[in-house]
């Protein structure tokens, strides 16, 4: 007795599979005796399906939502502000720094016996004036002997502070609170060198070169480091 081929379609998944059975007709209908046919077409059948499921299984890209949208721009919001935290700290440290020193010195001044009215006190004075005379790029220059820095550090200050404020007293930074020539982080930082810290340079300068020093160490190092970070 010949044994007849018939195919079996299971879906799976999605998946049509075809099985050929030997000696079992799975589609044929009783009495048939031939199912080349019936098996052809569904074959066809079957291939077509599992072409379509295998299309179904890979989309096309899509836009982003709105919600993805919302997502990238709140990451960005975070490393702007991740930034402004670091800029902040290191201020902060810098003031703690400075406080210490201040603190030192008091102690050192209240050991000292001055007199006020002595030949070397208003020479002392007199230099002291003309060093804070001029354009707040000549104070500044004037200013970095009194941190033991040599001239040639004010090629480095100049870059940072052209790049910080643009040597602008009034210079205000729009996405924080930094203000003034070294862009203090907030502003009335400085009104511990001197209440008009808004529109006086000579305030502005002697807590940026402070501020330097505490936190780098000289201004070519500030320099360095804000090239390299994009912030000092």
């Amino acid at each position: 007795m010949k044994a007849k081929r018939s195919v079996a379609i299971l879906a799976v998944s999605g998946i049509v599979v075809v099985s050929v059975v030997a000696g079992l007709d799975l589609f044929s209908s009783p009495g048939s005796s031939a199912a080349s046919d019936p098996v052809s077409g569904r074959a066809e059948l079957a291939v077509l399906n599992s072409e379509k499921a295998k299309a179904a299984k890979s989309p096309s890209a899509k836009p982003l939502s709105i919600e993805e949208q919302a997502q990238e721009v709140a990451q960005l919001r975070n490393q702007i502000e991740a930034v402004e935290a670091a800029r902040k700290a290191m201020q902060d440290q810098a003031a703690l720094r400075r406080k210490a020193k201040n603190a030192a010195i008091a102690r050192y001044k209240a050991l000292q016996k001055t007199d006020d009215k002595s030949r070397d006190e208003r020479a002392s004075r007199d230099a002291e004036r003309k060093k804070i005379s001029g354009t707040p790029k000549e104070i500044a220059m004037n200013l970095l002997a009194d941190h033991g820095w040599k001239s040639s550090q004010f090629s480095c200050l100049d870059s940072l502070w052209t790049k910080e404020s643009r040597w602008k007293v009034s210079a205000d930074n729009p996405t924080s609170s930094a203000y003034g020539i070294p862009q203090a982080l907030p502003g009335n930082r400085m009104a511990a060198y001197g209440a008009d810290w808004r529109t006086n340079p000579v305030v502005q300068i002697k807590w940026g070169l402070d501020y330097i020093e505490d936190a780098y160490g000289s201004p070519c190092n500030a320099w360095s480091h804000s090239k390299a970070k994009g912030w000092y």
